[in-house]
Parts: C-alpha cells; structure tokens; sequence
C-alpha cells in the first residue's frame, strides 16, 4: 500500500536542558558539534547543533511550561567509525562512558549529556 502522505524527513530534534551555555560546552567541545543556529527571539534562545556533515540538527533547549524535566531524551544513536578513539575523548573529558559491548549489529556503548539525556554510541560491523 503506497501513502497519500508526501515524503518526510527529521529536521530536528529538541533535547531538554537546563543551561543552555553549560550544554553547549558539552555538544560543541567535548561531542565537537558544529553551532548550526544561535539566536535569541523575545526571552529565549534557539541554539541548534549537530555533528559535522548531519541532516538533523538537535535544539538545546529549556523546557516550555508543561513538558518534561531534562534528562527525559534518551536513546538517540550516534554513529561513529572509531568507537575506541571516540570513547577514549569521553573519558578523556570526563564524561562517564560505559565500556563497549560487541552486539548483533556492531559494537556500542552508551553515555548522558550533563542534563541525564542518553546517547547510544555506535559502530556498526
């Protein structure tokens, strides 16, 4: 059965923070994200980041009234072709990773952004 629905993609994903300058830390120099958007509209700041090359950007952003707490985002893949270099600069930055895991599909670990929100790091092969 073929969809009505004309062609989707992701633009963005929002992950809830509480400090957008201590996230940004994070995302731009310790994940080495490029800064896509940083602006200001009325009393909030739209600041987007993603890894070099990326079609999705992630929103840093504090939660609107009603949603929920940070931390709530978990479980965004990362891809990487170098899991043990890539694990290595977590640590190296303090970022508690766990140890990699050899799976059905690759080898992967998982680590938080300083907000709990949860990462899966992976290499797939």
């Amino acid at each position: 059965m073929t969809s009505s629905i004309p062609a989707l993609r992701i633009q963005t994903v929002t992950i809830p923070v509480v400090d957008q300058e201590r996230s940004l830390a994070f995302y731009r120099d310790v994940l080495g994200f490029e800064v896509r958007a940083d602006a200001s509209f009325g009393d909030s700041r739209w600041l987007a980041v993603a890894p070099a090359g990326s079609g999705v950007d992630f929103t840093l952003h504090p939660p609107f009234p009603g949603q929920a707490a940070p931390g709530w985002q978990q479980g965004i893949v990362l891809h990487t072709d170098d899991i043990a270099g890539v694990v290595a600069a977590l640590r190296a930055a303090s970022v508690e990773v766990a140890d990699p895991e050899q799976v059905g599909w690759g080898v992967q670990t998982q680590f938080s952004d300083p907000d709990g929100n949860g990462f899966v790091l992976l290499q797939q092969g």
